[in-house]
């Protein structure tokens, strides 16, 4: 793989951008249609069934596998919005969002989604979304993993269409400065101080390829040296971890702490300077940044980035979502109907 792909395909846990769909003020008067009760008559038992499926994934496989559920529903929401697009395989007609450079031989937990999905369609036939499901299984996969807890709106429908061309260009990198960040939250109707600050905190259980932070480590920007932004004491253990001629596949953990556990040490981890990614340390580094005191809130009260993840959660679980007689309820979410 080149180092092109490898730096595209790490960056991307948290941040897809909207491309193509309808804007989050569009969404937004969809909002009354999605609700916690949705499948109350049609299909009561779903949020357990899907929770009972993440937890023995969870006991089965590597704690960072139900990471990458949070991970496929922030891709899915941030492109075109929450619509199950991202799960769809290559046909003659689509040209799949997994092929993407942001998504290609990074993204995980689609299986797990089949399996969800195949006990859905046993209990509640031709009832529940594909866009459902991944927004249960990211808020299962969250507070399994220790974090919090949030009622997920439901009534999304599921795409017919993928936009591989939207995932390609849209995405936050791993190495944007924080007002890129800021734009491209912007763009998709998130808050570009708290939003952006707090699904930033999702790194707290997650994963990066060594392909986006040997610059780091080695030349950055080209300079020869580290990045002065990172702690010279972490320096050595990252470079273990990711050496300058090592797999830049190899994953590293964005908090090197507690990796499977979610909690606010992200945040410490920031006020450390022991980011990963330079799109992680910029919130904290960026001279006079705004950012920077919701860092310090969060680092000391892991009760007040709980609240916020989750509300910024719901929020992003808005953008753009397909409901009434939009879209469809997929059968299998790897292909449309």
């Amino acid at each position: 793989m080149s180092t092109l792909k490898l730096v595209l395909v790490a960056s991307g846990l948290l941040f897809m951008i909207f491309a193509g769909g309808k804007s989050v003020s569009d969404s937004n008067r969809d909002d009354h249609q999605l609700s916690p009760s949705f499948y109350d008559e049609t299909c009561p038992r779903v949020s357990s069934i899907v929770r009972k499926i993440v937890r023995r994934v969870q006991y089965k496989t590597h704690p960072r596998t139900i990471s990458s559920l949070a991970r496929l529903h922030f891709h899915d929401c941030f492109v075109n919005g929450c619509d199950g697009s991202i799960l769809l395989d290559n046909t003659e007609k689509i040209e799949s969002e997994k092929e993407a450079l942001p998504n290609k031989n990074s993204l995980r937990g689609v299986e797990i989604i089949d399996e969800i999905k195949t006990a859905v369609e046993k209990a509640c036939p031709a009832t529940v979304s594909c866009a459902d499901i991944l927004a249960m299984a990211a808020a299962h996969s969250v507070c399994l993993s220790g974090g919090p807890s949030w009622r997920v709106r439901l009534g999304r429908r599921d795409s017919r269409i993928a936009n591989r061309s939207g995932a390609n260009v849209a995405i936050p990198m791993g190495f944007d400065t924080l007002d890129v960040l800021k734009s491209k939250f912007s763009a998709v109707g998130l808050n570009h101080t708290i939003d952006l600050v707090s699904l930033s905190g999702a790194h707290t259980f997650g994963r990066a390829q060594c392909g986006i932070i040997l610059p780091r480590l080695y030349n950055f920007s080209n300079t020869g040296v580290p990045d002065p932004m990172l702690n010279p004491s972490f320096l050595p253990r990252l470079r273990r971890v990711c050496p300058r001629d090592g797999n830049g596949t190899t994953l590293a953990n964005q908090d090197p702490t507690t990796p499977d556990t979610f909690d606010n040490n992200y945040f410490t981890v920031l006020k450390a300077k022991k980011g990963l990614l330079t799109s992680d340390q910029v919130l904290y580094s960026t001279p006079g940044a705004d950012t920077i005191e919701i860092v310090n809130k969060f680092s000391a009260s892991q009760t007040t980035f709980f609240k916020s993840f989750a509300q910024s959660m719901i929020k992003m679980g808005n953008i753009s979502p397909l409901t009434g007689t939009h879209g469809e309820i997929r059968l299998n979410c790897r292909r449309v109907n």
